[in-house]
């Protein structure tokens, strides 16, 4: 009986690790049709014309987004349907032990929006912040991912050079292109053109110096960011912390 009983609770934490698992598939989902839309309403509804739109196609790809859906969206957003008009919204604040966090919404509620992060904040022991007050922690950066087997580090810092980007740091787990924002989707394209798609391209918050944190600390930090990306307005969120290797095998145990 007992071993049916445990066989029967596995059976149950993988149902709900699947259930939690599809729910943040369609959130993440949902997130990028909101940023396609918003990209074809501020350029052409054409990727190949407007190079917001098409870093949001191949984000959408990269999640295996179905190409249907993703034109369903741009379609949508061309011909003006629905009341989806969204706009940008930052925020920032500090979640515990002095974490600085760069919330990136995108909203047809602002109010909604700014009453669901200031919940977030403050019921997981952080404090919503004015504008601007932790953002000069950060780098505002363009990022490009490639995997390790994409080309050699000689190779692809040759190409990104070329590109005009400004640093490339290659490690085991692939190269990492940096560039400056209004140089980032020339180097996209640049190196779209000599490598294929790449793993991820976006504009990032590239915290300046980061603060590594104890156990107990990343799990409260942890619980916040969860909160925050809950949020069906939130498309990103960026904080100052790291997480030792040791800390982060106790929490994933």
């Amino acid at each position: 009986m007992d071993f049916l009983m445990a066989g029967h609770s596995q059976f149950k934490n993988i149902m709900h690790r699947k259930g939690a698992q599809d729910a943040r598939r369609a959130r993440q989902f949902a997130k990028l049709i909101r940023e396609i839309t918003v990209s074809a309403k501020t350029g052409l509804p054409d990727p190949a014309a407007n190079p917001r739109l098409r870093a949001a196609c191949a984000a959408a790809r990269q999640a295996n987004m179905p190409r249907d859906t993703i034109e369903r969206a741009i379609k949508k957003a061309a011909g003006g349907a629905g009341g989806d008009d969204y706009v940008e919204v930052r925020y920032e604040g500090y979640g515990p032990s002095g974490i600085a966090i760069i919330v990136e919404a995108l909203t047809d509620n602002r109010n909604r929006t700014a009453s669901d992060v200031r919940a977030a904040f403050s019921k997981h022991g952080g404090a919503l912040g004015e504008t601007n007050s932790v953002a000069f922690m950060f780098d505002r950066i363009g990022l490009i991912r490639y995997p390790t087997a994409a080309a050699s580090a000689d190779d692809m810092l040759e190409a990104a050079i070329e590109a005009g980007a400004d640093d490339v740091q290659s490690t085991d787990e692939g190269h990492e292109i940096i560039c400056a924002v209004e140089n980032f989707f020339a180097v996209r394209d640049a190196m779209e053109q000599k490598f294929g798609e790449p793993e991820a391209a976006k504009l990032d918050w590239r915290p300046t110096t980061t603060t590594p944190l104890d156990e107990e600390a990343a799990r409260s930090v942890m619980k916040l960011i969860d909160a925050l990306e809950e949020s069906d307005d939130v498309q990103s969120v960026y904080a100052n912390f790291e997480i030792p290797d040791d800390v982060m095998q106790a929490l994933s145990a």
